[in-house]
């Protein structure tokens, strides 16, 4: 064993994505597929999570794709069961379901007394509840092992705001909260042995904020400029980008690491923009 391997000790754990059929959680399980972890991908569209393990098992890896809704308990206590009968732990979540919907969104020509507030209600309870049900479900079979991590995605929009997106930033400073608040339960209840951390991604042009900072020609759109200009390396991310990070929080090499919200931003939230 390499030091790097026995530093991280990834291999042969079991690594869980929700929202596995998205681009970044398809990214970051393939980073963890090369470190040597058996991947299971989850999706509300089982048809996606399995595409997405496909493309590992192509590659010489170990991936399996299962239908999951993360707002349905029934739903994740039936992958649970089918992951622990193909694998027999789940060491790793990440919490990767999330996104946005128009009507919780502030257009450019309307204010916060157009909000759609069933709209609002369907984009917290995506991200917010969607992050706390998995990490009951899936916790509590890292309680019985005795140790695990559990690694949720927040955003930039968690730490300060951003115009327009008003439900979703809500909803992403619930889960920044939500990581310190299960790190500390898990810690102080259970065993140091589960950890509980998140990212943070800057800005990443995934497929369901594409238009809105990318034009069809490639340009930049005016979104997509003042993006870049509020960001010190001057671009977006790649999410490829997003794996190291992952597999730092994941791996024995932070076994001291608990409760933190990492940044993978190029250094957007450093930036006062003068």
């Amino acid at each position: 064993m390499s030091y790097l391997d026995e530093l991280f000790n990834l291999k042969n754990k079991t690594v869980l994505l929700t929202g596995g059929g998205g681009v970044l959680a398809g990214a970051i399980g393939g980073g963890f597929s090369k470190a040597g972890a058996n991947i299971v991908f989850a999706d509300l569209n089982e048809k996606s999570a399995i595409d997405a393990a496909n493309r590992i098992t192509q590659q010489g890896g170990i991936a399996m794709g299962i239908g999951m809704n993360v707002l349905e308990l029934a739903s994740m206590e039936l992958a649970r069961d089918k992951i622990l009968q193909e694998f027999g732990s789940i060491d790793v979540l990440i919490n990767a379901a999330g996104g946005n919907m128009p009507g919780a969104t502030i257009e450019p020509d309307k204010t916060i007394f157009d909000l759609k507030l069933e709209d609002l209600d369907k984009v917290t309870n995506l991200n917010f509840k969607g992050t706390v049900l998995p990490s009951m479900v899936f916790g509590k079979v890292m309680a019985e092992q005795k140790k695990g991590v559990m690694i949720n995605i927040s955003s930039m929009a968690a730490f300060q705001s951003i115009t327009r997106v008003v439900g979703y930033s809500a909803a992403k400073a619930a889960v920044s909260n939500f990581t310190q608040w299960m790190a500390m339960e898990m810690a102080m209840k259970f065993t140091g042995e589960i950890r509980v951390n998140a990212i943070a991604p800057g800005f990443f042009i995934g497929n369901q904020n594409k238009e809105l900072l990318v034009n069809t020609n490639g340009s930049y759109t005016e979104r997509g400029n003042l993006v870049v200009l509020k960001t010190p390396m001057k671009r977006f991310g790649a999410a490829e980008e997003l794996i190291g990070a992952c597999l730092f929080l994941a791996g024995d090499s932070a076994s001291f690491v608990t409760g933190v919200v990492l940044p993978v931003d190029g250094g957007f939230s450093t930036f006062s923009g003068v």
